[in-house]
């Protein structure tokens, strides 16, 4: 394999433990001699983090830092990402694409700390994820050379088997098969399922796919009840009691994951132009959005939630594509911290076979009268009203009625 000579620097990977990030440690290395700085985000990704500095001093790196990015991750990326209702596509709550933005900017941090000249990651040259680590990384630091070895010409490692074959000629310990081979990313949030069998859209998730969750088969017979509270649309009670945003995301994916509550398998159009599949579990976070938006429809006027969900399509696209330090998202975090003042309440939320429902749900700043509601006439609505509002409605499509039939009339 050919080698660039150059002088040695220092260059932060963006580490994971993960396949791609354990064989790309000792690549940059071999390769190109570069002393490797590993770092390593706290997300919630369970035990995936265990034993991880070991793993990358024993992979070649000088050093590993790994930082608790929990509650960072909750309250300054996932709550807002939440108010704003975003969702990509229909079903993607876009669990990994929220994550790579905080990643990144830390990552930044520490090459700064430790007088590092780049910035590494391993995201494919195919995938969406590159994107969102060089678009943080020039918004935040553009002096930082980007180092991206799947686009360049001397990384051959360019399928997963490969990968795994490297990792054993290294010994570097990787909990993949050439058998079964998902690509997977976990965080607090969710997790994704892609590669294998998936990639054929003919062929049904196995049930032995899920991780955060149980088939929908093997859900309870019965189902569970959980209150949210909130306050300007920041969820604060779980069944009445201040909960953390953490340990709230926590339990809800427990409790949602045993009634498979949040599967969802979706083909998506990719920034960088093609469809991809993916099957991804969001448990906890699918609860916490129906329950949102459910008590928006309670608080809301009707032009600000219509507006609002236009934004909603906005604000998941500059989420999918990696834009989170872009002009465009301070902005409308502005607007949307506004629409957000009077959704406080409590939501009651029904998990069943997988199926999420709002059960009910009450706030101080309802803005469902029961007496405008009912199908009773009272004096609180004179329906007489209607007749000349409806008159005045309508008088742009009746002129274009008449000029209509005619024109229809002269064309015989």
């Amino acid at each position: 394999m050919a080698k660039r000579q150059q002088t040695k620097k220092n260059v932060v990977l963006a580490y994971s433990g993960g396949l791609d990030t354990s064989v790309i440690l000792p690549w940059l290395k071999e390769t190109y001699g570069y002393d490797v700085i590993a770092f390593a985000a706290e997300l919630g990704q369970g035990d995936e983090l265990e034993g991880i500095k070991q793993k990358a001093m024993a992979s070649g790196a000088i050093k590993c830092v790994v930082k608790d990015l929990r509650r960072e991750f909750v309250e300054q990326y996932l709550w807002p990402m939440l108010k704003s209702g975003a969702v990509y596509e229909n079903g993607y709550l876009l669990g990994t694409s929220i994550a790579r933005p905080l990643i990144a900017k830390h990552q930044v941090e520490v090459a700064h700390a430790e007088k590092a000249g780049a910035v590494a990651h391993g995201a494919t040259g195919k995938g969406n994820d590159q994107v969102r680590f060089e678009v943080t990384f020039m918004a935040l630091d553009p002096a930082l050379e980007i180092i991206a070895p799947w686009k360049d010409p001397n990384f051959k490692l360019t399928s997963r088997e490969a990968a795994v074959e490297y990792a054993e000629q290294h010994n570097i310990p990787i909990d993949q098969s050439k058998k079964k081979i998902y690509s997977r990313d976990r965080n607090l949030w969710h997790i994704s399922h892609e590669g294998a069998d998936l990639e054929e859209p003919a062929n049904e998730p196995k049930d032995d796919l899920y991780v955060m969750s149980q088939p929908v088969s093997k859900a309870p017979d019965k189902p569970d009840y959980v209150t949210i509270g909130f306050h300007e649309g920041i969820p604060v009670k779980l069944d009445g009691k201040l909960t953390s945003g953490v340990k709230m995301i926590e339990t809800l994916n427990e409790i949602g994951g045993k009634h498979a509550v949040g599967q969802a398998d979706v083909v998506e159009n990719r920034l960088v132009g093609m469809k991809s599949r993916g099957v991804y579990e969001t448990p906890g976070g699918t609860i916490l959005m129906t329950a949102h938006s459910g008590l928006e429809s309670l608080t809301l006027e009707r032009e600000t939630m219509h507006y609002k969900q236009q934004v909603a399509l906005k604000y998941a696209e500059l989420v999918y594509y990696g834009l989170w330090f872009s002009p465009l998202r301070e902005a409308l975090d502005a607007f949307i911290d506004v629409t957000q003042r009077n959704v406080s309440g409590d939501v009651t939320v029904k998990l069943f076979k997988g199926r999420c429902t709002v059960a009910g749900m009450k706030s101080p700043n309802s803005l469902y009268q029961v007496d405008l509601a009912s199908f009773k006439m009272g004096a609180e609505y004179d329906q007489t009203d209607a007749k000349g509002f409806i008159r005045l409605f309508a008088l742009p499509v009746k002129v274009a009625g008449v000029v209509n039939r005619k024109s229809a009339k002269g064309a015989k």
